[in-house]
């Protein structure tokens, strides 16, 4: 058997070198396009914020809108202006709310659930407002409440 040529070594060595720099660009190529798309998620994102601050700004005139609107005395202004002959309650006709209004509404909107849940995963909690003692507050309320503490 006769020993491969001299030149078939270099043919060799040629060609593993082409492969290798073949490889080594397409590593490069994929580096530049990962970084060209979080170049372009990044402004997709600086364009959202934007996006979201404006909303937010324009929700912030709003609410300023409907504050001045509300405002006691504009409200009687314009009663005055459009001749409503609306009158200010008396006493007897507003009624104080001690406790959260947000946990009173959730309690409420909620009520089905957290009767029915709360009996099933906790046995130890009262069934009924005449157990707990109080029959003020219905049983999801004060299991509302107590999971906001």
């Amino acid at each position: 058997m006769k020993p491969p040529p001299a030149n078939a070594l270099v043919n060799q060595m040629v060609a593993h070198t082409l492969g290798l720099l073949v490889f080594g660009g397409s590593l490069g190529l994929g580096a530049v396009w990962v970084r060209q798309e979080i170049f372009s998620t990044a402004n997709r994102n600086h364009q959202l914020e934007l996006k979201i601050a404006d909303a937010q700004r324009r929700l912030d005139e709003l609410d300023a809108g409907i504050a001045a609107a509300l405002n006691p005395q504009t409200l009687a202004l314009r009663n005055g202006t459009m001749g409503l002959g609306l009158i200010a309650p008396r006493e007897l006709q507003v009624v104080r709310v001690g406790e959260s209004p947000e946990l009173r509404l959730a309690a409420k909107r909620n009520q089905e659930i957290f009767t029915v849940q709360t009996a099933s995963l906790n046995p130890e909690a009262p069934a009924g407002p005449a157990e707990a003692g109080t029959a003020a507050a219905p049983l999801s309320f004060r299991v509302l409440a107590a999971a906001y503490r």
